[in-house]
């Protein structure tokens, strides 16, 4: 008897996916737990396996197609063993599926183990085109050495990684020197259409209900970071040692934990009935995807943890964004975003407000700038802090006092 491949339920309340990609085609021999397709729930990409070993049958739900949990989406034969041959033979889908076909192919597995050996699935070729690599260096776990999803993005990753231990640690690039030509991004032609993916089109939608629903402020202040870059650098190592990178971004969550605990109408939501105080601090940390657009993680609890605590949160969280490995639940349930535009060399921003939170921080370029102190000309590393709100439930003295405390904190970092 086939196997039939459900639409699983991820979440409490996340009840239905949108299909993105499929991984495998009818005919195409799987392994147990290897990933066939990619679903889409609230802007995560998650990977489906297949709950067996086998050979796809039949495909019943087209790419693009949002279905609800329990749903049918393939089914899977069992493998005949290496003696069983079987006829080619393209059946139509029943009636009751949606442009649903099954195929059946005449060839021994081990030949099958052979082709897959060279088989690029079109996810792994899209990363493989984006990031510039040649597939067939990186080493394949999947069946008979293919390269899968995450083998390709683990080589990235480790590449990263070699890459970035080679820069400045706070100082990104030059003011006012560019850092060559713009690239023109590929597949991205003048004239083109580019269709709108499930992310792209679910960030939209909420970015444009957020600008309907609040009206945004913002206010911006500048910090001093020479103690926080003093500390990190002293700490680096340490961190390491405990499975953490020790980030900038730690120092701007654990103080942003302090400013909210300080003044808890900035960790708070506008309701008909009134402005909902939240007990739980829960900061958003908004990651990019590339191409595909960003996503905002969740550290729960986040005033239960201590600078160590949050590194490994913010690592962990952030690592598994870019490899697709959240889960829906991941990205609920914040009550406060910070997003680091100054990674790509912003200065200061003014960005949305992530519905139904109050607020969102905006963390710059960290960058050396010559500064007064005490009357006399220093040279320091500086950032700007842009927070905008909403002002139906801050006012701009509430606003500058949270952010004035953050900077107070930052400026006189003390451990």
């Amino acid at each position: 008897m086939p196997t039939q491949v459900l639409m699983p339920q991820f979440g409490e309340s996340v009840i239905e996916g949108t299909l993105t990609r499929w991984l495998v085609s009818p005919g195409d021999a799987v392994q147990e737990y290897q990933p066939i397709l990619e679903v889409n729930t609230d802007k995560v990409d998650t990977e489906i396996p297949s709950p067996v070993t086998g050979i796809i049958i039949e495909i019943l739900v087209p790419e693009g197609q949002t279905v609800r949990a329990g749903t049918i989406l393939a089914r899977i034969g069992e493998a005949d063993g290496e003696k069983a041959s079987i006829e080619q033979q393209v059946t139509p889908a029943s009636s009751a599926t949606e442009q649903g076909y099954s195929v059946q192919l005449t060839e021994k597995p081990t030949e099958r183990s052979l082709q897959l050996s060279r088989f690029i699935s079109p996810v792994v070729a899209k990363i493989a085109k984006e990031h510039n690599l040649d597939p067939t260096q990186v080493k394949g776990s999947g069946m008979g050495g293919r390269v899968t999803k995450n083998d390709i993005l683990a080589f990235i990753e480790t590449q990263n990684e070699s890459s970035a231990n080679k820069v400045t640690p706070y100082v990104q690039k030059e003011a006012g020197k560019p850092e060559g030509k713009p690239t023109v991004t590929p597949g991205t032609l003048p004239g083109e259409l580019i269709p709108l993916t499930p992310v792209r089109r679910s960030i939209a939608e909420h970015m444009l209900l957020s600008k309907h629903i609040s009206p945004h402020v913002t206010t911006i202040m500048e910090t001093d970071m020479s103690r926080v870059v003093s500390h990190r650098e002293q700490n680096k190592e340490v961190f390491s040692r405990e499975n953490a990178n020790l980030t900038f971004s730690a120092y701007f969550v654990i103080t942003a934990v302090a400013a909210l605990k300080a003044f808890p109408m900035v960790n708070s939501s506008w309701t008909e009935e009134g402005i909902r105080l939240h007990n739980e601090i829960n900061i958003g940390i908004a990651t990019s995807l590339g191409e595909s657009g960003l996503i905002v993680p969740v550290i729960k609890n986040a005033d239960g943890l201590s600078l160590l605590g949050l590194a490994r949160a913010i690592q962990d969280l952030s690592s598994r964004a870019r490899a697709r490995k959240l889960l829906p639940e991941e990205v609920k349930g914040g009550t406060f975003t910070i997003t680091n535009h100054g990674v790509s060399g912003s200065l200061f921003a003014t960005p949305i407000i992530n519905q139904p939170q109050a607020a969102i921080l905006g963390v710059g370029m960290i960058q050396k700038r010559v500064v007064a102190i005490n009357d006399a000309i220093a040279i320091r590393p500086m950032v700007y802090l842009g927070l905008t709100f909403d002002h139906r439930i801050l006012d701009g003295a509430m606003a500058d006092h949270f952010l004035g405390r953050m900077v107070e904190l930052l400026q006189n970092w003390n451990t």
